[in-house]
């Protein structure tokens, strides 16, 4: 088994609703088992016209699926949430991102991993420091380390992370 790190985001369509039934269903790939999750965040949108908030949380897996597996796995729960893929960085109802998958760097035609921005992005490497204030890239930097250079975007705690697991555990949504 493989530890791997996913980011979630949804701004359209009840975004926590998206995020929580999300996690649920990772909790439900073959192969693999929730780990760790963070808090949620609303964080203003990165991308083009005017679009609502978003919300944003990360996860930690152990898998044993091989990363095209994973990401095949996650694309599917994002196409059951409705996702679109019509316009580049446009709201959506759910973005799931394969982040980090062990150590590896990854880079070919369907995924690229550590994700190619992930250290530019304060709603992604703040959700990765609720799970693992250490947390190393395969390079050696630490997401401490890439977030005290990324740019800032309104982080606001929504739900914590303690919340969220235990909903997570009894199914009930917060």
């Amino acid at each position: 088994m493989i530890s791997a790190y996913i980011g979630l985001g949804s701004n359209l369509e009840n975004p926590a609703g998206h995020i929580f039934k999300a996690l649920q269903d990772i909790m439900h790939i073959c192969n693999t088992q929730l780990e760790s999750v963070s808090h949620t965040y609303r964080s203003i949108a990165v991308g083009p016209g005017e679009q609502p908030d978003y919300v944003n949380a990360a996860c930690k897996i152990k898998t044993s699926l091989q990363p095209l597996e994973l990401l095949d796995a996650i694309q599917s729960i994002e196409n059951n949430h409705g996702r679109v893929r019509d316009i580049r960085w446009g709201a959506r109802t759910l973005d799931l991102d394969l982040l980090l998958y062990g150590n590896l760097n990854i880079n070919n035609e369907r995924l690229i991993v550590p994700h190619p921005r992930a250290n530019e992005r304060d709603f992604v490497l703040r959700p990765l420091l609720d799970i693992d204030a250490g947390l190393l890239f395969p390079d050696g930097t630490t997401a401490q380390q890439l977030l005290d250079n990324a740019a800032e975007n309104g982080l606001q705690v929504l739900t914590t992370k303690t919340a969220l697991w235990d909903s997570l555990q009894t199914g009930n949504k917060e």
